[in-house]
């Protein structure tokens, strides 16, 4: 009987053990490279700060620019003169992908993308029936709005392809 008992006891404790075991080691979507973010599901890579802040002692000093979007361009050259890769401004389902439903305060996953301000970003996709416009997605309610002027300024974090 205690030989039985004793053996359930194994087993309900291996189980559960393997279980916690399991959830420690589930591996998540991103991993932070300093400056940059590993986005394993996209096979991307994402600037852990938003444009016009550094990287430095773990985090995202500064501030934060908004810009219009014809500026972008400026922004990507100079990005690639100083750090490694051909950085871009994301495409818009990209940037979608980084929105965090159950995050509160800002709608993205600020362990991973610190300081992040709760607002609009320009994506790199103009609306399909309004060309004159482009796609945004806002980190204050994690909706999309694809009818933003380019000459309204907003956030950028730009993303480079993996190799």
């Amino acid at each position: 009987m205690y030989r039985l008992v004793s053996s359930k006891f194994l087993k309900f404790f291996i189980v559960i053990f393997f279980i916690v075991l399991t959830k420690l080691l589930i591996a998540s979507d991103y991993i932070p490279r300093g400056y940059y973010v590993i986005d394993l599901k996209n096979k991307i890579e994402w600037m852990t700060c938003p444009v016009g802040m550094v990287w430095k002692e773990k985090t995202c000093f500064g501030i934060a620019k908004k810009y219009e979007l014809k500026l972008v361009p400026e922004i990507v050259k100079i990005a690639n003169e100083q750090l490694d890769g051909n950085w871009r401004l994301p495409k818009r389902i990209e940037l979608e992908s980084l929105i965090c439903k159950e995050c509160s305060e800002v709608k993205i996953n600020l362990k991973f993308f610190p300081k992040t301000p709760p607002e609009p970003f320009w994506s790199s996709d103009k609306n399909f029936w309004q060309p004159k416009y482009n796609w945004i997605v806002n980190f204050f309610n994690g909706n999309t709005f694809g009818r933003y002027p380019s000459y309204k300024p907003n956030y950028v974090r730009l993303v480079r392809d993996r190799n």
